[in-house]
């Protein structure tokens, strides 16, 4: 029976010499990616106004506001740090078959918090990797999503399991810290709906800081539902029905995280792939397609197909990132997937907004039975006005579990995300202290974040 107690015991468990060379790898990995995302995403529009929020609340703690020569309180911090990592949607993802959670929203909570401990980085990474595995069991076992519920909803479980790791709460507490999260802070599911909006962007920030917050509370001694999962009106009755996990102190589901090669929507990046490559093969001209046919896996027809509301009506980021007729035009047009593919005046050229009505999009069930097995398929079909047809399939993209991307590929996604923000010298030491962080303490890598 999964309980507050077997997840405390597990934290207890996890300890950074006890994690795997490939674990540890690939937790590094996380975190580079996480900054480098969030430094682009500075002076973002809604990630300035959580920041316009989080200082006018709290302008001064032990936590560096990343980006800025601003400080918070954890909580503060993880909030506005957490709104950075996730709100480009180039974050990283975890592959399961009825819920895709980004594991990477844990990363800012976790870190404010082993920041405000004054912790290691060997100690950042045990509790990033107890974050992560918290995540992945839970999306695994127990998906949420078709019972109207955000995957965020795991989201602020697995934040409190990984902040109160780096705080050092002992067994108790910890199961305090989770009853308090997992009770108060459950997260609809019309976030990702209709008419998607920039909430979309921010709503695992507050899932974040709601967990830190849970956590500080439980270690000033408040007391919460210990039996949060198990209890009458408790979570399995009233978000996710029966189910188990088995947490593994080596934290291996790091391993099955894919990290984003195009700002995309998860479930977009093999189609995406797929239709830069066929455009750029065959040279195909925009002016002369006449219909895109997309085959798809069921996850992706509904969430970004059309399945979940209108995705042919784009006039913002919000709704574009979450459209497939919107992201296989951009890409189709442009031979890529960048930040400035959802600038305004991208998004309202006549000629993507023409090429996306050209698009349809169906779900292949032999497809979602691919999905299910762990690959992310994609079918994609481009017919042109002189008859021609080409058409190119895809099993995973660069950046999926099968095809994970080395050092140096995650490095070169970090220098092109803060390059225009960070010289030569300041985003090789970011990248060093992250390639070492077992020999560094956490401050040394926030004091690069300004």
């Amino acid at each position: 029976m999964t309980t507050t107690a077997e997840l405390a015991g597990f934290a207890e468990s996890v300890e950074y010499d006890g994690l795997p060379a490939e674990v540890r790898e690939a937790l590094k990995k996380r975190v580079l990616d996480a900054v480098g995302i969030a430094v682009a995403a500075v002076d973002a529009g809604p990630t300035e106004q959580v920041l316009e929020t989080v200082t006018e609340l709290a302008s001064e703690g032990p936590c560096r506001l990343w980006g800025t020569d601003r400080s918070a309180s954890p909580v503060g911090a993880a909030m506005y740090n957490t709104a950075l990592v996730r709100y480009l949607d180039f974050m990283d993802s975890f592959l399961a078959p009825g819920e895709t959670p980004h594991p990477s929203d844990n990363v800012a909570a976790v870190l404010a918090v082993a920041e405000a401990a004054d912790r290691s980085g060997a100690e950042l990474l045990a509790s990033v990797g107890t974050a992560y595995e918290v995540q992945g069991e839970l999306a695994w076992n127990a998906p949420v999503r078709d019972r109207g519920w955000d995957h965020v909803t795991h989201t602020v479980i697995s934040a409190a399991v990984g902040a109160g790791h780096a705080r050092g709460l002992d067994r108790e507490a910890l199961r305090n810290a989770v009853g308090i999260a997992g009770t108060a802070h459950n997260a609809l599911r019309v976030t990702r709906t209709g008419g998607i909006n920039e909430w979309k962007g921010v709503a695992s920030a507050n899932a974040a800081r709601n967990a830190v917050y849970s956590v500080v509370l439980a270690d000033h001694g408040m007391e919460g539902p210990v039996d949060l999962f198990e209890g009458q009106k408790g979570w399995k009755q009233v978000v996710a029905g029966p189910f188990e996990v088995d947490l593994d102190p080596e934290c291996g589901r790091v391993s099955d995280t894919m990290t984003k090669r195009y700002v995309a929507e998860t479930y977009a990046q093999s189609a995406v792939e797929g239709i830069i490559e066929l455009a750029t093969e065959h040279d195909v001209p925009p002016e002369q397609v006449e219909r895109v046919g997309l085959e798809t896996f069921a996850g992706a027809a509904l969430i970004i197909g059309g399945g979940e509301g209108d995705r042919y009506e784009v006039t913002t980021k919000a709704q574009a990132d979450h459209s497939l007729p919107y992201m296989l035009a951009a890409a189709l047009l442009d031979r890529e997937m960048t930040a400035d593919s959802y600038a305004p005046e991208r998004i309202r050229r006549e000629d993507v907004q023409s090429l996306l009505r050209t698009v349809e999009v169906e779900e292949d069930p032999a497809l979602t039975e691919r999905f299910e097995d762990g690959l992310m398929p994609a079918r994609i079909e481009v017919e042109l006005a002189d008859g021609s047809v080409h058409r190119v399939e895809k099993e995973a993209f660069e950046g999926h579990p099968t095809r994970p991307l080395s050092w140096d590929a995650v490095e070169q996604k970090f220098d092109r995300l803060t390059g225009d923000r960070y010289d030569d010298a300041r985003r090789e030491a970011i990248v060093a202290t992250v390639r070492e962080l077992e020999s560094h303490d956490v401050a040394e890598l926030v004091t690069l974040l300004d």
